[in-house]
């Protein structure tokens, strides 16, 4: 069970990073609003005095909520750049050096990125 929620998490991880950079963004700018604008959030949107007085946590809630989506969706751009760069290398010597690395790194990527590796592998006869 735990091999297919990790596999399902890795072929979507870069839509779950961008879908917690989004949240993040309106729950921060609902907490900002909250917190200095109170009478845009109570007449235009409805909400309810109980509901701002949550605004610190709110705020507080966003900066979190959006840390971890842009630091996710980061290093899985970063991940995916130095993947795609050595994989293009057509030297054999070049791609050795940095096998073990990109190996590991190609574990957390989609299973198209290790479909790669091994047909590049393949191709430098690499075992």
């Amino acid at each position: 069970m735990r091999g297919k929620i990790t596999g399902f998490l890795r072929e979507y991880f870069f839509l779950f990073s961008i879908k917690f950079t989004i949240l993040g963004c309106i729950v921060l700018v609902i907490g900002i609003t909250g917190m200095w604008f109170q009478d845009i959030l109570k007449n235009m949107l409805g909400f309810s005095k109980e509901t701002l007085n949550w605004s610190l946590y709110i705020l507080i809630l966003g900066f979190i909520v959006f840390g971890i989506g842009v630091y996710y969706l980061y290093s899985y751009i970063t991940t995916r750049k130095f993947v795609n760069e050595e994989l293009k290398t057509n030297k054999r010597s070049e791609f050795l050096k940095k096998h073990v690395e990109v190996k590991q790194k190609v574990k957390h990527l989609p299973s198209k990125y290790q479909k790669m590796l091994k047909e590049k592998e393949e191709e430098l006869q690499i075992k």
